[in-house]
């Protein structure tokens, strides 16, 4: 702080630290003078047997496999106040059968899948699912009109979607014919209930008959992972690439900039159809293991 601003604002002292906990970060400089990459890749543990890096094993099955697999790892308020939660251990057999689901249909690595989401618990299998296979994930804003879908939908080269009947149904089904390589659309019914709309997959019953086992391949780290589009109000919106390696910067962050500590619950309030939701709302705290 410079001198004229210390006579101007008066520095904020803070006492003890709430609930006992010490952040992450007491003195922004000491934190700042010793960082490094280097330590910073200290917090991921890369795929096993030295086959690279893979977004979805550090945020789901290096937990399953070590003490906190029996740790809520998702946990869903529904609107009727009924709650649901998943464990590392479960959400990894989950996104396990949806990897299956993928390879089933053909999606291979690099291939796109979009979804057009709310924060359903379907989100984060498809999210980490599709991450195992190898291919791409590409959010897509739930409150996009059909024009905004279709366009983004193009222009990432959309092989998959993965949305719920009702958004189908109202923004999809009309633009279909128009994006000739979206080869499979698959529906999330509401509370679970199986969709019956013709022309689309169930993603219950997909994953329910998928095997609960897979073997994340190997991985570079330089591989494309998620594909984000912008809201495009400066003109057509263009594809923003963020590969597996970005899990270092989402875990360091995770600990400087959330604070994340090992018995954490964290909601993060950004829609996972942008960036933020996505980086903070889903990678961050999975990889640090704590419940979102």
């Amino acid at each position: 702080m410079t001198a004229v601003a210390a006579e101007t604002w008066p520095v904020i002292r803070k006492g003890a630290w709430p609930g006992g906990v010490t952040p992450n970060v007491v003195d922004y400089e000491a934190a700042c003078a010793a960082f490094s990459w280097q330590r910073a890749r200290a917090g991921v543990d890369g795929l096993p047997g030295g086959r690279g890096l893979n977004i979805a094993h550090e945020a789901v099955d290096r937990h399953a496999a070590g003490p906190r697999r029996d740790r809520v790892a998702v946990r869903w308020l529904r609107k009727d106040g009924r709650v649901d939660r998943a464990t590392y251990a479960e959400l990894a057999a989950a996104t396990n059968r949806f990897a299956n689901v993928l390879a089933e249909l053909g999606i291979d690595r690099g291939d796109r899948v979009f979804t057009l989401l709310g924060r359903v618990p379907e989100l984060y299998v498809t999210v980490l699912g599709t991450l195992k296979r190898g291919a791409v994930v590409c959010p897509l804003f739930s409150a996009f009109g059909p024009e905004p879908i279709r366009q983004r939908l193009e222009l990432g080269d959309g092989r998959v979607l993965v949305t719920t009947a009702a958004l189908y149904r109202r923004k999809v089904a009309a633009i279909r014919r128009q994006v000739p390589r979206l080869e499979h659309v698959i529906l999330v019914g509401a509370d679970g209930h199986p969709t019956e709309v013709e022309g689309t997959l169930d993603f219950g019953r997909l994953v329910a008959a998928a095997p609960d086992r897979f073997t994340i391949p190997p991985t570079d780290p330089g591989d494309m992972a998620l594909l984000h589009f912008p809201s495009g109000t400066t003109g057509t919106p263009k594809g923003a690439v963020h590969v597996h390696d970005a899990v270092v910067a989402h875990h360091a962050t995770g600990t400087s900039a959330l604070d994340l500590h090992d018995d954490d619950v964290f909601w993060c309030t950004a829609d996972p159809g942008w960036v933020t939701g996505m980086s903070y709302g889903v990678i961050a705290p999975l990889a640090h293991g704590v419940t979102c």
